[in-house]
């Protein structure tokens, strides 16, 4: 699976549009950067790579930082200390990209990994709630939109909807938001060019509410692309 984890899928444009962050954002979490006459190391890369090239295992770990940015400003220090010290405790690279830390077993070495970085509680990934360690609201969001095999991340949900069946995999389609494979891209060219949905379906082998979930997540896509 470390191949896969390794695995360069994504422009920094691409996957800075396929989880709905700014690109200037992604990449100061993949680069770092200056701001008020102060160097930044990275968040998710032990140093800067100088490249706009984004590997699954990254990818996945923006996904973690994303259902933070939305309401908050990551911080870049205590967020850096944090995965460090989680990339020691489990042995892992890319321990956002494992499964490990946010099921029950592993809780407690991410919860003593938060605290020991000094993370503000905005931001932690465990909490405790009558005497047990519970995922956050974010840190749970983010892991039921990825899909774990053998705890390594296989595939990502884009779609904030818990029931999308759209999913981009590194495997599939080069990593673009597909349903059983068919790119929802494609399927939504289709619809534009005037096809109807039942004939869609038929086409691609897919059921209706594939092909409406597909063109659900790619009229939202276009929403926020004219939002920006």
């Amino acid at each position: 699976m470390s191949s896969v984890l390794d695995r360069e899928m994504y422009s920094e444009a691409e996957a800075a549009r396929l989880l709905r962050v700014r690109q200037p954002t992604l990449h100061y979490w993949l680069e770092g950067g200056q701001a008020r006459g102060k160097s930044y190391k990275p968040i998710l890369r032990d140093k800067s790579r100088g490249s706009r090239t984004v590997t699954w295992a990254e990818f996945v770990e923006a996904g973690f930082l994303r259902e933070y940015r939305q309401k908050h400003k990551v911080p870049m220090a205590e967020l850096r200390k944090f995965i460090e010290l989680l990339r020691q405790e489990f042995g892992v690279p890319y321990p956002l990209a494992d499964r490990r830390p946010f099921v029950v077993s592993g809780r407690r070495l991410a919860y003593d990994a938060q605290t020991a970085a000094g993370l503000g509680v905005d931001f932690w990934m465990v909490t405790v709630a009558d005497d047990q360690l519970m995922l956050t609201t974010p840190a749970d969001s983010f892991s039921q939109r990825v899909d774990w095999v053998d705890d390594t991340a296989v595939g990502y949900r884009p779609d904030a909807n818990l029931e999308s069946p759209v999913r981009v995999k590194p495997d599939v389609r080069f990593g673009k938001p597909s349903i059983n494979g068919v790119s929802t891209e494609v399927i939504s060219e289709q619809h534009d060019a005037g096809e109807d949905r039942d004939a869609i379906s038929e086409m691609y082998a897919l059921t209706r509410a594939d092909v409406d979930w597909a063109l659900a997540y790619e009229f939202s896509v276009r929403a926020a692309n004219h939002a920006a």
